[in-house]
């Protein structure tokens, strides 16, 4: 399945595996919410609630679409957080990974902090 996100400096597009976040995350689109960033993380509320899936991980690469459960958001990690370890990409907790974003995930250091941001069935 593939997503759409934009924002007011762009938009780019991300392939998510069949899970069953992803699912949940399918039958909400579209949805509108206010970008939150987190070091080189762009995060934003989905209005869902899922549990924590068995292969969640809390370190993935650059460019993956993650589910925080713990705050109902994505997760969208284009590098460092603040927690990060020698440059890799540490999310807060475990989250669900969904699949990662087409092409390069450094588009995503155009988000600010606030902007809107949608996402809908590309």
């Amino acid at each position: 399945m593939k997503i759409r996100i934009s924002w007011p400096a762009g938009q780019l597009t991300a392939t998510l595996d069949e899970t069953p976040t992803s699912k949940s995350l399918a039958e909400a689109l579209p949805i509108s919410a206010s970008a939150n960033t987190w070091g080189e993380e762009v995060y934003f509320d989905t209005g869902i609630s899922v549990a924590l899936e068995r292969d969640a991980r809390q370190v993935v690469d650059p460019g993956t679409v993650a589910f925080w459960t713990d705050g109902d958001a994505l997760a969208l990690p284009y590098g460092p957080t603040p927690i990060s370890r020698e440059g890799e990409s540490r999310l807060a907790s475990p989250c669900n990974v969904l699949g990662s974003i087409d092409g390069d995930p450094r588009l995503l250091a155009t988000v600010r902090d606030g902007d809107p941001i949608r996402v809908e069935l590309a």
